[in-house]
């Protein structure tokens, strides 16, 4: 179902403001990111599906104002979402507390909500007309931090869009944001008000840089993966991994006796790292990166505050050639990430801050795989008052090189990958997955 074929009236959008002053409006006229929000300044688009109360089609008529009084009632504790980014004197993203607002758009589709069907695997072409994008925006600085739109079905359903920007927030904080403001659209106080400071995690002065930090290590393709992109069409697909299936993966792993225990994370990255270097067509001396997201919120000394509001977040890295990855058992790459993990502690943390502090360093994501899991995150707890969302979902991926992790089946038990791959590589990444 393609994304033209869902017929809507979308309003212009109105910008929600807190409801009253803020501690912004007698404070500071900029807000701190801190280093740690400085790599991942993208654009994250989710859509949360809602049914009718008891297929009840007139019970959501008014939802468009429950929501947008919600807001306007939980921006007063998260009042950083409501200014714009811009570039500090010292070069760095820093929020300006402009109290713009954000834009808030209702719609009304002509069709019900079914059309969506499984809104698990992103459908760009369909999905983005769930979510408010500002047109003409053309970089970071001119999008808002957030949007939300509010499309309501013919069957009663209705669907919440919300686009964010990932430097204010890693998914327990977005997730800790949605959560309280469905809290506020039923009356209730938001039960984990944000903890605001940043300043926290300060760089160091002088700044101590303690590892090397290959997770911003630039990587030459000389595989030519660029024109493989270039040439193919990208298409998404998502492979289920059920319980089952993940015990015989893990005994895959272990069965030369090199490691002796890992995780469905361990072994699922370790497999999609290695078949998409394979179907890349990598050249076995091509370095080859792996990265993925640790929360660090309980490694640091202390652990950030409950509620903290913002990155708790950091990259580790794996590093080899492709040869040496494909031609060696699993149990190798599941070692690397394994010991990526163990790589993340309070003076691992501390250090990547100083190390941005002095090289003002990117990612680079050249030859890379970048792992991103959602399988913790409480995606399907946010209660508007119509119930828990039926399902909710990504609208597409940030990067061509991000693989998604979510938790899928009954007990939610299993995880489901999702990635884009271009379309004769995907062929055969799907049969490496049949596992």
């Amino acid at each position: 179902m393609e994304g033209q074929m869902i017929p809507m009236k979308k309003s212009e959008p109105l910008f929600v403001r807190p409801e009253t002053k803020t501690t912004s409006d007698s404070n500071d006229e900029f807000y701190f990111l801190s280093n740690l929000d400085q790599n991942i300044a993208v654009i994250i688009q989710t859509v949360y599906c809602f049914k009718a109360n008891n297929d009840n089609k007139s019970s959501t008529e008014g939802i468009g104002d429950v929501i947008k009084q919600a807001l306007a009632k939980v921006l007063v504790h998260f009042y950083p979402l409501t200014g714009s980014l811009t570039i500090s004197s010292d070069g760095k993203l820093i929020v300006k507390c402009t109290n713009r607002g954000v834009p808030f758009v209702e719609a009304m589709a002509e069709c019900d909500l079914d059309v969506l069907g499984d809104i698990t695997v992103p459908d760009p072409s369909m999905l983005e007309k769930l979510v408010y994008t500002v047109p003409g925006a053309t970089n970071l600085l001119e999008m808002p931090l957030l949007t939300a739109q509010v499309t309501r079905f013919k069957c009663g359903g209705f669907v919440l869009g919300m686009t964010i920007n990932h430097c204010l927030t890693d998914g327990i904080t977005a997730m800790g944001f949605v959560n309280s403001w469905a809290e506020t659209a039923r009356g209730i106080s938001p039960s984990t008000p944000p903890f605001l400071d940043r300043s926290i995690l300060t760089s160091r002065q002088p700044p101590n840089i303690k590892f090397p930090h290959e997770e911003f290590l630039e990587i030459k393709d000389i595989s030519n993966m660029v024109s493989l992109y270039q040439q193919d069409q990208m298409v998404f697909k998502s492979f289920d991994f059920d319980p089952e299936k993940l015990a015989r993966l893990k005994k895959i792993a272990m069965e030369d006796g090199v490691i002796k225990s890992c995780t469905s994370f361990t072994v699922l990255t370790a497999l999609v790292w290695r078949a998409r270097s394979k179907v890349l067509k990598m050249k076995p001396n091509q370095q080859t990166k792996l990265l993925f997201a640790v929360d660090g919120r309980s490694k640091l000394i202390p652990p950030l505050p409950k509620g903290y509001f913002g990155n708790g977040i950091v990259l580790t890295c794996c590093l080899c050639t492709a040869g040496e990855l494909i031609e060696k058992p699993l149990s190798f790459a599941v070692g690397l990430v394994k010991n990526a993990i163990k790589m993340v502690t309070d003076e691992f943390i501390r250090s990547t801050i100083d190390y941005f502090e002095v090289t003002r360093a990117r990612p680079s994501l050249t030859g890379t795989l970048l792992v991103t899991s959602w399988t913790r995150l409480a995606f399907n707890t946010a209660d508007f008052g119509w119930g828990e969302p039926i399902q909710s979902g990504a609208v597409t991926l940030p990067e061509k090189e991000v693989v998604l992790f979510i938790s899928s089946g009954k007990e939610k038990r299993g995880t489901t990958l999702l990635l884009g791959l271009p379309l004769t590589a995907m062929k055969a990444f799907q049969e490496l997955m049949q596992v």
